[in-house]
């Protein structure tokens, strides 16, 4: 964990990192995934979440290093948790972004995420909450892997 929080601190989007602490008690007693995605031996991305359910997966943090962006490393990521998740037999998967986070919404729109909700905050636009969900369908994670 504390190599994810370092990483963390080296992507601009997170404002605050939260300590290793607060994320074990967030994730105690629930079932994980974490995938590390290195590059020449140095940690360039990761992607944390936890099952709600048997069903439901909530993909809860992520991110990529600013020197390993623009390269397909997140969509490589976003589909091999997509594969585990449906060998694992979970039937849908959610996460949470932030309207001003445009590379994240664009990735997950073209990969079939749809929005489920939206929270707006305060007066700023960059700043409302969506909620995107897909339904993992093991047909299809063939055909997108391909």
């Amino acid at each position: 964990m504390a190599q994810v929080i370092a990483l963390m601190e080296q992507i601009p989007e997170y404002d605050a990192v939260d300590s290793v602490a607060e994320i074990r008690q967030r994730l105690y007693d629930k079932r994980i995934l974490l995938q590390l995605l290195y590059v020449e031996d140095e940690l360039a991305g990761f992607n944390l979440g936890y099952a709600l359910d048997e069903q439901r997966f909530y993909s809860w943090l992520g991110g990529i290093a600013a020197e390993f962006r623009g390269i397909g490393l997140a969509k490589k990521m976003l589909l091999a948790q997509e594969q585990w998740l449906s060998a694992n037999g979970y039937q849908s998967v959610q996460i949470k972004t932030r309207n001003k986070f445009r590379t994240v919404l664009n990735l997950l729109i073209r990969n079939r995420y749809q929005v489920v909700d939206f929270t707006p905050v305060a007066d700023d636009i960059s700043q409302h909450r969506l909620s995107l969900q897909k339904q993992l369908n093991p047909s299809n994670l063939a055909h997108r892997a391909s």
